[in-house]
């Protein structure tokens, strides 16, 4: 139990301690109280705060914010090399030059909205969620552990991210750059109808495919992650079936000739896994080819924009959200609907046309209809 105490200040003004035991079982005091109803009222909530958990010792808010972070940097196995890389770079970067020797009980609320406010200055949404979700992740911890009795980072706005609009190319585009793409056709179509990501693709052996049921598993993932491949579990560590249109299934059939069941279909040039195209690739020489060929064809395009691409393909083909889910290997059709639910939007009308031929031929007309249409 809390006790409370009144000492005399040096001009002799009498004013009232409280003297209680924190988590760490050592004695601690607040002094300075101008009232015993003042002191009685903050003993009342230390025993509270300690029943319910919120109290802390004074001595745990000394841990660094920089101890912490290392710690939690080190319980992040679990993620995929690209991720964890992107991780180590917003900490590095931006959260431990700022908050790495500050004491996790000295983090102020006020303090980290200015720090995110000065980082938005000249840093994207991205970068400053990234740094921000860091951070607070690390309080998240001290929180967990009682370091501090409220995580200071939760409950900040932060810039809010705009989408940037998303590239697709039609099918004749598509075919037009898989005819630019030379040796690289086969890897074109698969991207731009199939939906892999590249690095599935560049993880992807003769032994993943079958092609009497036209179907292919997604097992390997081999990304680039500072100019090396990492090869790990696909995005979500989740293997998955894709389908596979007879255009695909036939070049990648002659694409697999005279390759072995544990070959990659599509080797880098030393035969080992290909890396991500860069700004003087096959990719950039293709896409510069089908440009001149074609002005309406985008001047610059990613990879990834054959992923979208073989999004809205699916989508125009009629398939529904889950389909697309599965094909793509979203963890979720509403992730998906997020992505290209506009694309479904954009069926709308379509879709009330298709509906009234169908009533139309269900229906027999009623006689007003039929002199209205006279």
């Amino acid at each position: 139990m809390a006790s409370i105490g009144s000492y005399q200040t040096s001009g002799g003004v009498t004013r009232y301690e409280v003297r209680y035991r924190g988590p760490d079982h050592r004695t601690t005091r607040k002094r300075g109280f101008k009232t015993k109803r003042d002191a009685n009222a903050f003993a009342a909530r230390v025993e509270v705060d300690k029943q319910t958990g919120a109290c802390v010792a004074q001595s745990a808010g000394r841990v660094t914010v920089g101890e912490l972070g290392e710690q939690w940097l080190g319980r992040q196995a679990h993620l995929k090399p690209s991720s964890a890389r992107v991780v180590k770079s917003a900490w590095r970067n931006h959260v431990e030059p700022k908050w790495g020797q500050e004491p996790v009980g000295r983090v102020k609320r006020t303090a980290v909205a200015q720090w995110v406010a000065d980082l938005s200055k000249d840093r994207g949404p991205v970068t400053v969620t990234r740094a921000f979700g860091v951070l607070a992740a690390i309080l998240d911890d001290a929180l967990a552990d009682r370091l501090v009795a409220v995580n200071p980072a939760r409950g900040i706005p932060l810039p809010k991210r705009t989408k940037a609009e998303q590239q697709y190319l039609t099918i004749d585009q598509l075919h037009a750059l898989a005819d630019e793409a030379g040796e690289r056709r086969a890897l074109v179509l698969l991207l731009g109808l199939c939906g892999l990501r590249f690095g599935e693709t560049a993880g992807l052996r003769v032994r993943h495919l079958d092609l009497l049921r036209r179907r292919l598993r997604v097992v390997e993932n081999a990304v680039t992650v500072a100019g090396r491949v990492e090869v790990g579990t696909p995005k979500s560590h989740a293997q998955r079936t894709v389908a596979l249109p007879r255009a695909v299934s036939d070049v990648l059939a002659r694409q697999c000739e005279g390759k072995s069941r544990d070959d990659l279909v599509f080797p880098g040039p030393r035969g080992s896994h290909m890396t991500l195209p860069s700004g003087k690739s096959w990719s950039a020489g293709a896409v510069a080819r089908s440009h001149r060929a074609d002005a309406n064809f985008p001047e610059k395009i990613s990879v990834h924009v054959l992923r979208h691409t073989a999004a809205s393909l699916m989508i125009a083909a009629g398939a529904n959200a889950k389909a697309v889910q599965s094909q793509l290997g979203h963890k979720s059709a509403t992730l998906t609907m997020d992505r290209y639910g506009h694309l479904m939007r954009d069926q709308l009308g379509d879709l009330a046309d298709a509906l009234d031929e169908a009533v139309s031929k269900m229906r027999p007309q009623a006689p007003g209809e039929q002199a209205a249409e006279a």
